[in-house]
């Protein structure tokens, strides 16, 4: 009930939005369509956040607010807010299902939007959010992601066409990461259910896809081609690469309960991989992430006996308001960033960027490639960390 309560606080700004929004007007197929949309995409100027160190409560940086609208496109956040709203109003059938109905219809009329009027957001708002959240996947796996949210919570066969018309140019080509940029292989691995279910002919192609991503990720198939360090961990990057950890995790777990309903295996060439290989995988790196590697270290902040202690956190690392009434100045923040002392607030569950490719972690606020936390790394984990506690639930 308590999960119900706060996915209606979480998406109501998205269906209720609180402007004053234009009367744009097009005609398609005879017909007058009314854009009165304005998506709200960013508060605040990131070149001027990132030259200030200072805490939530003393923040005097600019709170400009930036929107897509029809004049300046943002296809790929509308696109991702489709997929969310349309996501959303699967969960919310059963439970009350005039909002589920309100959300589907409005993840339409976003993703109407979006595809109209096609752009990305960083080319729109380009050195605002640029360099530091630049679409670098461009919008197009967006728009093929929510297409198929869409078609998966509503199943108008006009999404199935739509997927099936754009597809091989939004995002069938083999996409090997999952992030909060490039949805490629989530969209494979969500299409695929339908093949799995149905078997669903137009899908097939996508079940194929989402093999050939499962079996980069595992050692000994014919496909396998990601790198793990010498403890474990799957590597892709060297910044914030705990977020491809638990992003690929949630997707393992994901294919793995559809492969596992529907008494499917991932096809590696000559040889298959069962979904209880994948969740023997996935409990590797969720148990790396948790402590069980050479370090000994959890990378969650308030997990385990041992836990990062110099979180590149602003809130964390300045002394709170109960600690240091006085204000703290953009400048005079910095001090903070630069000590060598622990972080006074202790940033409980959020996870961090974590160890380089050889498994060292560099515990230093300063080293934000490995020491920042994110809500694109907890997101996917929090699912991962569901299943296995549901798991030993049920058994």
């Amino acid at each position: 009930m308590k999960q119900v309560e706060c996915g209606y606080s979480n998406i109501e700004s998205l269906t209720n939005p609180k402007i004053k929004l234009p009367n744009n007007k097009k005609r398609t197929n005879g017909a007058t369509v009314h854009y009165n949309i304005i998506l709200m995409l960013q508060v605040g100027d990131p070149n001027m956040d990132h030259k200030c160190w200072e805490r939530p409560e003393d923040m005097d940086t600019p709170r400009n607010v930036y929107k897509a609208s029809t004049k300046n496109p943002g296809s790929d956040v509308a696109a991702e807010t489709a997929a969310a709203l349309a996501a959303a109003s699967i969960v919310f059938k059963e439970y009350d299902p005039s909002y589920s109905a309100k959300l589907l219809q409005t993840a339409k009329k976003v993703f109407d939007f979006a595809d109209r009027y096609r752009g990305s957001y960083s080319d729109s708002l380009n050195s605002v959010v640029c360099p530091f959240y630049c679409s670098y996947s461009g919008y197009q796996d967006e728009l093929l992601w929510g297409a198929s949210w869409i078609h998966r919570a509503s199943q108008d066969n006009s999404y199935l066409s739509y997927i099936q018309s754009n597809g091989h140019t939004m995002g069938s080509d083999d996409g090997y990461s999952f992030s909060w940029d490039d949805k490629r292989a989530g969209t494979k691995v969500l299409l695929s259910k339908d093949f799995l279910e149905k078997s669903t002919a137009e899908f097939q192609l996508y079940k194929s896809h989402s093999d050939k991503y499962i079996c980069s990720l595992i050692p000994g198939t014919s496909g396998f081609q990601a790198q793990y360090t010498p403890g474990g961990l799957l590597y892709k990057a060297s910044e914030s690469n705990l977020q491809y950890v638990t992003t690929t995790s949630f997707l393992l777990l994901t294919y793995a309960k559809y492969l596992s309903a529907n008494g499917g295996v991932a096809t590696c060439g000559t040889s298959t991989v069962t979904a209880e290989s994948l969740i023997a995988q996935t409990k590797k790196q969720v148990d790396y992430i948790l402590g069980d590697n050479p370090a000994k270290m959890s990378y969650m902040v308030g997990f385990g006996e041992r836990y990062p202690q110099h979180v590149h956190h602003r809130g964390s690392s300045v002394p709170s308001i109960h600690a240091h009434p006085d204000r703290i100045t953009c400048n005079n923040g910095f001090q903070y960033l630069y000590s060598g002392s622990p972080n006074p607030n202790v940033l409980v569950g959020a996870v961090i960027g974590g160890p380089d490719s050889k498994d060292n972690f560099a515990d230093d606020r300063n080293n934000y490639q490995q020491s920042e936390p994110a809500t694109y790394i907890n997101a996917p984990f929090v699912g991962a960390l569901a299943f296995f506690s549901g798991k030993a639930t049920a058994n």
